[in-house]
């Protein structure tokens, strides 16, 4: 899949999560932002648990430098996994996230909740749609 195909399938998701607003202003960032890393994950949840692991992660990811977007959307075939999108400047500001003590707390939290991961695709953006 290229990158137009990645950025495409962000964009429908981005619109089946987001409200109008919302997704207009991610729209507007994207256009000016030119992204150089993206990953897309399937994360499972503990059973029961989707809702509440969603929660934690929307919560403590808000400001990451670095980060253009990142989506979660429950998956329609498995009602305990979730999908996680992410577009960043670079890897570099990615691996930088990681170490942030809201995200470092983020993850302490949501921890408990995870069951596994499923498929998980680190790609390299090269085309925007809609321009």
């Amino acid at each position: 899949m290229n990158r137009r195909e990645h950025l495409a399938v962000m964009l429908a998701m981005a619109a089946a999560l987001l409200p109008a607003t919302k997704l207009r202003a991610l729209e507007a960032k994207m256009e000016e932002a030119d992204p150089q890393y993206g990953l897309l994950g399937q994360m499972m949840a503990q059973p029961g648990q989707r809702a509440a692991l969603v929660a934690i992660l929307s919560g403590g990811t808000g400001k990451m430098p670095g980060n253009i977007a990142y989506l979660i959307g429950e998956d329609s075939a498995n009602p305990d996994a979730i999908w996680i999108v992410e577009l960043w400047d670079s890897k570099e500001a990615h691996a930088a996230s990681l170490k942030l003590p809201a995200v470092q707390a983020t993850i302490a939290k949501g921890r408990p909740l995870i069951a596994g991961f499923g498929t998980r695709a680190e790609f390299t953006p090269v085309a925007k749609t809609g321009a």
